[in-house]
């Protein structure tokens, strides 16, 4: 688009700093500033703070998320925003912070050896990674990070311990493999595809208030089971649209239309179903609760209360329990699988979690409530590894894997393994300045 040095053009982009190095997202606002200079307009919608800082004009929205969102709430330039009381200023000027853990972890003595990984750009790569820590693997986009831990460990320990079908890239050998007996890739992918999945059915609680309802006096009278109260079933739902409160309108060439079903007018449920109420809510009612609703009203029921409350820790307070999946963000759905395994409390103590650039979509906000629940897992004795360019995540980790010491050709080497204050020296290494800069405040 530069180099067509088109004019008057209006550009608008969607978190374009997703899956950029600190270093590439400066090349990024140059690019954005060039496009300004040369007599367009661009409208970003973005979490990064460089890129609020070095915008001319800031606009913030909020105050939270969901329906207690949707007011423009300050509108300046970015040396103006001391004035701004909003959770975005605060984190900005610093008043409110990511903090850095008070002392790094010196996890449990174990830890997994890859030997010899030499696919796409690796080369002849051997990497350690420590155990009972949080261990974030960070490099500038294109330097083998992927290639290293999801195009090679994750397929060796997801063939070793579930007979995956996939190839790992190649590679020699790996050692420790006793070490650990669970692997689990927290990725972006959907938690369904259909809108019929929902956070509630992901997490299991929907049994929970299924079997609540069914339990009910009004209910135990006309002789309902928890299975009326399912939408997947027939007996309770509305089976006009079959439980999915929505009709699918097929467009020829064009994606399909969701509307809502006319007869119970996207409530899921027939009406006899709807008249068992709970403290004067009907199932369809709960369903369209928010998960801060939901903890509030479920307080007096522990085994509904303590999931629902995981999914509030995790940040997803705003959702509605009912959401349909094919509304939540990638990192929405990476949110409620760890919420899922967090809540139901993952019983061995050997799990090795990946996670993929958590921090895709979230606030500054929103990454303090993920740190919390990140660190909770490695408390309850697992082991966690982020693949991550976003600092604050970076410097919060315990052991540093830095891929590098360029992209492509010129990358595929470890410059770094150590702690964010040993990466802060490193002459080497892309990511040390960034991390100094961090540190420092």
């Amino acid at each position: 688009q530069i180099g067509s040095q088109l004019v008057n053009v209006l550009y608008i982009l969607d978190e374009p700093s997703i899956g950029l190095h600190q270093r590439d997202n400066e090349r990024l606002i140059n690019s954005l500033k060039n496009l300004r200079d040369i007599g367009n307009s661009v409208l970003v919608v973005e979490h990064d703070k460089d890129m609020i800082l070095e915008a001319d004009e800031v606009l913030d929205i909020g105050p939270r998320a969901g329906k207690h969102g949707g007011e423009v709430l300050w509108q300046g330039k970015p040396k103006d925003l001391l004035k701004a009381d909003t959770i975005t200023a605060d984190y900005i000027i610093g008043k409110r912070k990511i903090e850095i853990p008070k002392e790094r972890r010196h996890g449990n003595g174990n830890s997994l050896l890859l030997k010899g990984a030499t696919g796409n750009n690796l080369k002849n790569v051997n990497l350690e990674i420590p155990l009972g820590k949080l261990v974030v693997v960070t490099g500038i986009s294109g330097s083998g990070k992927s290639s290293l831990i999801n195009g090679t460990l994750y397929p060796i320990l997801n063939k070793h311990f579930y007979r995956a079908v996939q190839e790992p890239l190649p590679y020699k050998s790996i050692e420790g493999l006793e070490n650990i007996d669970k692997i689990v890739d927290v990725d972006q992918t959907p938690i369904g595809r259909t809108p019929r999945s929902n956070p509630a059915t992901y997490t299991g609680v929907f049994g929970d208030i299924r079997t609540l309802f069914s339990e009910l006096p009004e209910a135990k009278i006309r002789g309902y089971k928890p299975g009326r109260f399912s939408f997947n079933v027939k007996g309770g739902r509305c089976e006009t649209c079959q439980g999915g409160g929505l009709k699918v309108i097929e467009m020829n060439f064009l994606p399909d239309v969701y509307v809502h079903c006319e007869t119970c007018n996207g409530k899921r449920f027939n009406r006899e179903t709807l008249e068992v109420r709970y403290k004067g809510k009907s199932i369809s009612d709960v369903l369209e609760m928010t998960i801060d609703e939901a903890v509030e009203f479920f307080q007096p029921i522990p085994k509904i209360y303590n999931k629902v409350k995981t999914l509030q820790e995790v940040g997803l307070g705003y959702i509605s329990l009912g959401q349909q999946s094919t509304t939540l963000s990638g990192g929405e759905a990476q949110r409620i699988k760890l919420a899922s395994f967090l809540v139901k409390g993952v019983t061995t103590e050997k799990t090795l979690f990946i996670f993929d650039e958590p921090s895709t979509g979230l606030h500054f906000h929103d990454i303090s409530k993920l740190m919390v629940s990140l660190q909770s897992l490695i408390d309850l004795g697992h082991s966690v590894i982020v693949i991550e360019h976003q600092p604050d995540i970076i410097k919060c980790a315990d052991w540093i894997i830095d891929v590098g010491p360029e992209a492509g050709k010129h990358g595929g080497e470890i410059v770094f393994a150590g702690t964010p204050e040993e990466l802060a020296k490193n002459k080497k290494s892309q990511t040390a300045r960034f991390i100094k800069e961090k540190l420092q405040k």
